[in-house]
């Protein structure tokens, strides 16, 4: 579960074994959690987070997006 970033009190990681999906990322804060596609960026799911927070992480992921999909490519190619 390579950690890509933590910034704010999240965590930005992805799962080692979702090479099969499409580019995304998770995002954890305490016992909320939510995933993210990367192209384009789009809400899969979330639990736990408010409207506020969900955009703020929507955010969060356009400003990184191209360090996650950096990541993503060198971990699962």
């Amino acid at each position: 579960m390579p950690t890509i970033l933590r910034i704010l009190g999240y965590r930005f990681f992805f799962f080692s074994n979702e090479g099969s999906e499409p580019p995304h990322i998770h995002v954890e804060k305490a016992e909320a959690h939510a995933k993210f596609w990367l192209s384009p960026v789009e809400l899969a799911s979330s639990y736990q987070f408010n409207a506020k927070e969900l955009n703020e992480l929507r955010k969060l992921v356009l400003e990184h997006k191209a360090l996650f999909e950096q990541k993503w490519h060198e971990y699962f190619s």
